[in-house]
């Protein structure tokens, strides 16, 4: 199972503890929605600012967060393959 929370209200004036939900909640900006697994964190996080966001239990399974590489190495890989292609050239 799978809760998609979409916020439908502005946080202007929110207070900085529900600001840190909404952005724990993976939303940005107004109108965003997010996939997330149904856990009791999830839903929780969601009663708290439930005057701002939509909930709706959608079937399947969330899709897995992505890992993104440190700055470093993803800086390093692109250096590399733009080393190889000039090398080519």
């Amino acid at each position: 199972m799978a809760l998609k929370v979409k916020l439908v209200k502005s946080f202007a004036g929110a207070s900085s503890d529900m600001l840190d939900t909404i952005r724990g909640l993976g939303l940005k900006k107004f109108g965003d929605e997010r996939l997330l697994k149904d856990t009791p964190a999830v839903r929780g996080m969601a009663f708290k600012v439930k005057h701002l966001v939509t909930l709706e239990t959608v079937s399947g399974d969330a899709p897995a967060p992505k890992r993104r590489k440190p700055a470093k190495i993803a800086l390093r890989e692109r250096a590399i393959a733009y080393q190889a292609k000039q090398d080519k050239a």
